[in-house]
C-alpha cells in the first residue's frame, strides 16, 4: 500500500488517483486521494463526531483532524531504577473540498522529547496511521460515499463495492455508531407564525407536509448526477444509505422522507418530468419519483396538487 518515493517521503496511492506531495509537510508523509466531494459542513461535522470517542478529533475550517496516542516503555517494570515512559502520537488530516484528500506526517522522534530508546517508532507511527485511514473510511459517512462512487464508476453491485472498500482497508476498528444525524437547527418562528418547519432525525416516517423554508433549514449538501449529466441538488442528505434523503430538487422540490412513491406525481406530469429511482433503506418507500428532467417543468402544479403526503413543492424558476 506505501511506496517508498523518495529518502524522505512515503506515499500512499488509492486505487484512483496519485498526488504529490503537499509543499508545506515534511518529513515522512503518507497520502490518499479519494474520487468523492466532502464540502457540506453537517459531512463534515457528522465525520469528526462520528469518531470522537475513538480518536481525539478536531476541526478547522475545511479539514478534520485525527489523533491516535500510544505509550511506550523502556522497559515492563514501573518501578526499577532507570525507568521512562513517553507519550506517542500520530495525526490524520483529512482535507476535504471537490476531492478528498486524506494525509498524514510521520514527525523525527525528538518532537517528543528524547526518547531514543524507542524502538520502531517510524514503522508503528505509518501503521497506527494507516489505522487511522482505514477506520475512517470503513466506518464514516465517506464509507457510503466510496461504495456509491465504486457502483457509480466501476459498475460494481452494491455487495462487491463493499467488499471492495473492506479489502482495501484491512486495518480498520469496527466503531458502532459512526454515522451520526447531525441536529439541524430549525429557525425560531416569528411571533404570530404558524409551525416552525419539522428537524427530522431520522425515525420513523417523516410526517408531511413539506417545509417550505427547507433552504434556511436544512444544510445543502451533495448534489445528485443523473444518467445524462444533470444535477439535482439537494438538502439535508446524509450519506448515500438512503436513511436520511432530505429534499431533492431546486423548482421540483421534493421531501424524500415523505414522499411514498405512490406514482400520483408521475402520472398527473404532463411533460414526464419525473422517473422511478430506487432508493433502498428509506423508512417512507425503497423507490422515489427522481425529477431527472427538471429543466423541463412547465409549472402547471399537477404534481403538487395530488401528492396525498403533501411530499411536493414547486418554485417558479426565477
Amino acid at each position: 500500500m506505501s511506496l517508498l518515493l523518495k529518502d524522505r517521503v512515503f506515499s500512499m496511492e488509492s486505487p484512483t488517483a496519485k498526488r504529490g506531495v503537499y509543499p508545506l509537510h515534511g518529513y515522512k508523509l503518507g497520502l490518499y486521494r479519494l474520487p468523492i466531494k466532502l464540502d457540506e459542513p453537517l459531512e463534515i461535522q457528522s465525520v469528526h463526531d462520528g469518531l470522537k470517542n475513538t480518536f481525539a478529533m478536531d476541526t478547522y475550517a475545511d479539514r478534520i483532524y485525527a489523533t491516535y496516542t500510544w505509550m511506550e516503555e523502556n522497559m515492563p517494570d514501573p518501578d526499577a531504577s532507570g525507568y521512562e515512559q513517553v507519550e506517542l502520537s500520530v495525526t490524520v488530516e483529512i482535507v476535504t473540498g471537490e476531492v478528498v484528500d486524506i494525509i498524514y506526517q510521520i514527525f523525527p522522534i525528538e518532537k517528543f522529547g528524547d526518547p531514543q530508546w524507542v524502538k520502531n517508532y517510524r514503522k508503528k507511527a505509518d501503521h497506527f496511521a494507516k489505522m487511522i485511514i482505514d477506520t475512517i473510511l470503513r466506518n464514516t459517512i465517506l464509507a457510503d460515499k466510496l461504495i456509491e462512487s465504486f457502483v457509480k464508476t466501476e459498475k460494481l453491485a452494491q455487495h462487491d463495492a463493499l467488499h471492495k472498500l473492506e479489502e482495501m482497508t484491512p486495518l480498520a476498528k469496527i466503531v458502532p455508531d459512526a454515522k451520526p444525524i447531525p441536529i439541524i437547527k430549525a429557525e425560531e418562528p416569528a411571533a404570530g407564525s404558524g409551525q416552525i418547519g419539522q428537524v427530522w432525525k431520522g425515525d420513523g416516517i417523516k410526517p408531511g407536509p413539506i417545509d417550505i423554508e427547507y433552504t434556511k433549514k436544512m444544510g445543502k449538501s451533495a448534489p445528485f448526477k443523473t444518467s445524462d449529466g444533470y444535477d439535482i441538488k439537494t438538502w439535508g442528505r446524509i450519506g448515500a444509505d438512503n436513511k436520511i434523503m432530505g429534499v431533492w430538487g431546486e423548482y421540483v422540490s421534493i421531501d424524500f422522507d415523505i414522499c411514498i412513491a405512490d406514482g400520483a406525481c408521475i402520472d398527473a406530469c404532463p411533460v414526464d418530468v419525473f422517473h422511478w429511482f430506487d432508493s433502498p433503506g428509506n423508512a417512507a418507500s425503497d423507490k422515489k419519483p427522481l425529477m431527472d428532467k427538471e429543466p423541463d417543468c412547465i409549472f402547471c402544479l399537477a404534481c403538487e396538487g395530488v401528492c396525498p403526503p403533501q411530499a411536493i413543492k414547486i418554485f417558479t424558476k426565477k
